[in-house]
């Protein structure tokens, strides 16, 4: 199964730019705004995109931001975790220093109150040695067909990612992909998505028409059907989407309000003989932040516990 119903968020305590993370994320903006009120827009955000997705039938789990250290990323937990469907949890090696202690043992005691973790694997030894692999943003897993597709880019190791793809026993598929500045790409997860039948793809990203032609082969190849978006459509986070399943309805497309807005009305037809689109306004998190819906998701595949 591609996508799951069990996912988990983090409510964050003190969300705001972090200047940690801006030299290599283009994405982010830094705006001038009293802290205390970008904490509580954030906050108001996070709250009303738990309860609808909620409300909707997904079954979320919401775990408290500790306040102490800060971390201004913590509403991003998709980063440093990813939960297999064979009870592995894996912890990943993160670039910026305040966001390695998103890694709380609170967090993985949570989930392991509902679900089945056999086995953890830490990589965040890898950050000794400057080596870095930003989970499910470096990474996006095609469960159905077992690929991984990343763009490498200082979040995200070339060897790591071949070691970590195939110890998983996924077949590694890797590229570069810059923005319209020619900046590589922070994480593969802004540019592309993979759902049940489709990809949504910034194409025009990844300039080497070789490792171009792979990736459409690839994702051809494994039955998808490839919505193409514009360097435009990608800043406003066309990429950063998540289909979720709701169980006996149509599985929900999340994205922000924002993305669904770039969408042009063919490309919402194309997605919606697949999915319901739902959009969510999240624009504090998104502009300050510079993540977005899929970013906020931490999708868990383990076992459920009896």
């Amino acid at each position: 199964m591609h996508s799951s119903n069990n996912i988990f968020l983090v409510r964050p305590a003190n969300f705001g730019y972090n200047p940690e993370t801006a030299k290599s994320n283009a994405f982010q903006n830094q705006i001038i705004q009293e802290s205390n009120v970008i904490v509580q827009n954030a906050i108001q955000e996070f709250d009303k995109m738990a309860k609808i997705l909620s409300d909707k039938g997904i079954n979320v789990l919401v775990i408290e931001d500790s306040p102490n250290p800060i971390k201004p990323d913590a509403v991003f937990p998709n980063n440093w975790g990813s939960f297999h469907s064979n009870g592995v949890a894996v912890l990943y090696p993160m670039l910026a220093e305040n966001r390695r202690e998103e890694k709380r043992k609170e967090i993985l005691e949570s989930i392991q109150e509902k679900f089945e973790i056999k086995e953890i694997i830490d990589l965040s030894k890898h950050e000794e040695k400057g080596v870095f692999l930003e989970g499910t943003g470096s990474i996006i897993f095609d469960h159905d067909a077992k690929i991984a597709y990343a763009c490498l880019a200082p979040r995200t190791d070339k060897k790591l990612f071949i070691e970590t793809s195939k110890m998983l026993g996924y077949k590694p598929i890797y590229f570069y992909s810059r923005d319209i500045n020619g900046k590589e790409i922070y994480h593969t997860n802004v540019m592309m998505n993979i759902g049940n039948g489709y990809a949504v793809i910034c194409l025009e990203s990844i300039t080497d028409e070789t490792e171009k032609n792979q990736v459409i082969k690839s994702l051809k190849s494994s039955g998808k059907k490839i919505i193409d978006i514009s360097f435009d459509q990608m800043k406003s986070f066309c990429g950063n989407m998540i289909e979720l399943e709701i169980q006996e309805e149509k599985n929900i497309l999340a994205m922000s309000q924002s993305a669904y807005n770039s969408l042009t009305l063919s490309q919402k037809s194309t997605l919606e003989s697949y999915c319901e689109l739902f959009p969510i306004k999240i624009d504090t998190i998104e502009r300050i932040g510079g993540g977005s819906v899929r970013c906020m998701i931490s999708e868990i595949f383990l076992p459920k516990k009896n």
